[in-house]
């Protein structure tokens, strides 16, 4: 996956991309994931892991300023992925930092 934000207004160029590497571990059978992004490397340090249950891989990152759910959420008619993620508050509620729809590029 290769995630690549909006372009800002003044530079024409994005503010965030990241290049996420997901993949399925049979000795602990549990999903990793390792997210490289433009943030640096104290924030890629941290792997994501989670459990598939049906068409949904949820992934939780333990970051040093607290815990973040990533949601993979499969629809087989449409044939896209929901990717949702929340964040946890320094007051101890989850709220939600982004919900998108993921389609296969043309090309």
């Amino acid at each position: 996956m290769h995630e690549v934000g909006a372009p800002d207004p003044k530079t024409g160029k994005p503010d965030y991309e990241a290049m996420p590497m997901i993949g399925h571990d049979n000795t602990s059978e549990r999903y990793v994931a390792h997210w490289i992004d433009v943030f640096g490397g104290r924030w890629s340090e941290t792997l994501g892991y989670g459990k598939r249950s049906g068409d949904e891989i949820d992934l939780v990152f333990e970051y040093p300023d607290g815990p973040f759910h990533t949601d993979f959420i499969w629809n087989t008619k449409a044939g896209t992925w929901r990717w949702h993620m929340t964040q946890k508050g320094a007051d101890g509620t989850w709220h939600d930092f982004a919900d998108m729809m993921l389609v296969k590029e043309s090309g």
